[in-house]
């Protein structure tokens, strides 16, 4: 392979469209568009109300691992390499949060010459969206804690408020907090905690609404605790008055992000719900406007397909109505070897014992997207390292499975390092043989939900549940919100709960720590396994590369 430049010096190379052109390519005029300078622009919510003509593309992937899978770069590839061929298709992905920028990624809007632009931009404050979804959660807790120091007529009980604080920030220190300290004057003293803002319930709001009443709706529904004594009856948003406002703070961020490929072709950048402890999908108006406006829509879900694949179907596409044509499954040689025992200081060494075992974990994942109706084709990103044998053990895998592989090299190449993938994922949407339909219904108590997406999604043998767990899907049953998707919260880097258990483990059961409402977004989140709402920085953070000259010019965010 070619030396290639590093992200970042990519990105300010390139030479972009204005937006207004891009816009006005897929049929946007200026009156449906905001522009927020040369580069960027908000849409109307009404072109989300259109009726859908385009076809809607999921990639999605094997379980991730330290070296790196290469998604969201082969997902702008895919859409760039579709457009190269002469087809109208959009890409739809979410947006990046500064704890992961600033921590270990150092950006997150692809890679190579597979990038959305202005790529700067994007992954600091872009159009505020993630800063508005931040302040309309912080106005529930001012709120929620004023109420109780104005003499909490509602009988909450600080003991059983489950409403967290929020930070677009890994800062492991707001883990666990004492707040209301500095006597009568300075409110009720209680425990805190903040999450970090991919995982506050506000973006799942935002990225499932479908419009502004919707929005406001959802956000009334909000569970912020419960009150004293035996009766417990949930205090929603609606009953502190906060939904109005919140819904005030969210009117622009609920409209969807227009910028640009490096190959200049239309990107819809919004939400940014993370896969492991959230749902892990870009926004349902986003996507509904795409499929409105475009012939294909490429979109992706949060990590593998046993997390934010699982999440697509079971949750936006139901609550969308959504109908997905075809799923391109990202996996790398390196990866698959990880899996299969390989140590990671031995990767660019041909290993294809390892291989071997690890094909196990592609196997998975194939059967995985297959049980949604959705058919599959791999997407085999290539690495240098790659031996011919090892791709074509990949390959032959694959076809086995009776799936079509492409290799791709989007990374160094753009869009025609995607052509081949690009035909393959044609091909399978000419044949028309999708029956997309979610894993379960609804109505099943949500036990036998969550054991069911253990079963035939993670392949173990079934969920147990912990005490905490037990009386919270009772209470949750009660209150009526036994009738709702579940949203899995566990590692992304196993099919279990036990992140050091790679490939595809057999005979293992998941442990349920705890099940807690997100009676806003319309599910129940049950979490399994060390989960963390808030990440922590890692010993040498991305941000200590970071620095702005003297030009303005930014340096160090890739």
């Amino acid at each position: 392979m070619a030396t290639v430049p590093s992200d970042i010096e990519i990105a300010q190379r390139a030479r972009l469209r204005p937006i207004s052109d891009v816009a006005g390519e897929m049929g946007v005029g200026a009156d449906d568009l905001d522009l927020y300078g040369k580069y960027k622009a908000k849409l109307a919510l009404d072109l989300s109300r259109q009726p859908p003509r385009g076809r809607l593309i999921l990639v999605t992937g094997i379980n991730p691992t330290a070296a790196g899978e290469g998604k969201t770069t082969t997902t702008v590839g895919l859409t760039q390499a579709l457009r190269s061929l002469g087809h109208q298709a959009t890409l739809c992905i979410r947006e990046p949060s500064l704890g992961p920028v600033f921590g270990v990624k150092g950006g997150a809007a692809g890679g190579g010459y597979a990038q959305v632009v202005p790529m700067e931009d994007i992954n600091l404050h872009f159009t505020g969206d993630f800063h508005a979804i931040a302040s309309a959660h912080a106005l529930l807790a001012a709120l929620l804690d004023n109420h109780l120091q104005q003499g909490n007529a509602l009988g909450i009980d600080p003991r059983r408020i489950t409403w967290p604080r929020t930070i677009d920030m890994n800062d492991r220190a707001l883990r666990d907090c004492v707040i209301g300290l500095g006597g009568a004057a300075s409110g009720v003293p209680r425990e805190e905690r903040w999450v970090i803002v991919p995982a506050s319930e506000i973006m799942a709001i935002l990225a499932l609404a479908a419009d502004r009443p919707d929005l406001e709706a959802r956000l009334g529904r909000i569970i912020v605790g419960a009150t004293a004594g035996a009766a417990r009856r949930p205090v929603r948003a609606a009953d502190l008055k906060a939904a109005g406002a919140m819904a005030l703070l969210l009117k622009d961020a609920l409209r969807p992000n227009l910028v640009q490929t490096l190959e200049g072709g239309p990107a819809l950048v919004h939400a940014g719900p993370f896969g492991n402890i959230a749902h892990g999908c870009n926004s349902i108006i986003a996507t509904r406007t795409a499929l409105a406006l475009s012939d294909l829509v490429v979109t992706e879900a949060g990590f593998g397909s046993d997390l934010g694949a699982e999440k697509f179907f079971d949750i936006k596409c139901r609550i969308a109505g959504l109908d997905p044509k075809v799923a391109a499954l990202v996996a790398t040689v390196r990866a698959l070897k990880l899996n299969g025992g390989a140590r990671k200081q031995d990767l660019a060494c041909e290993d294809l014992g390892a291989l071997e075992r690890g094909l196990a974990n592609l196997d998975k994942h194939i059967e995985n997207v297959q049980q949604f109706g959705v058919p599959v084709v791999v997407a085999l990103n290539r690495f240098s390292t790659d031996t011919d044998r090892e791709l074509d053990l990949v390959a032959e895998r694959a076809t086995r499975s009776g799936v079509p592989v492409a290799l791709t090299e989007v990374w160094e190449r753009g869009g025609a390092g995607g052509i081949e993938l690009a035909r393959a994922v044609l091909q399978v949407l000419d044949g028309g043989t999708a029956r997309y339909r979610p894993l379960y219904a609804t109505t099943l108590p949500i036990r036998e939900k969550i054991d069911a997406i253990v079963r035939c999604v993670y392949g173990g043998e079934g969920a147990d549940f912990s005490s905490k767990a037990d009386r919270s899907i009772d209470y949750l049953e009660s209150i009526g919100l036994g009738d709702t998707p579940v949203c899995m919260a566990k590692t992304q880097y196993s099919l279990t709960d036990d992140p050091t258990r790679l490939g595809r483990p057999s005979g293992f059961r998941i442990t349920v720590n705890e099940v807690y409402p997100a009676a806003g977004a319309g599910f129940v989140v049950a979490q399994a396994g060390d989960i963390m709402t808030m990440p922590g920085l890692p010993k040498e953070p991305a941000a200590e590369r970071m620095a702005v000259r003297p030009n303005g010019e930014i340096v160090g965010l890739f």
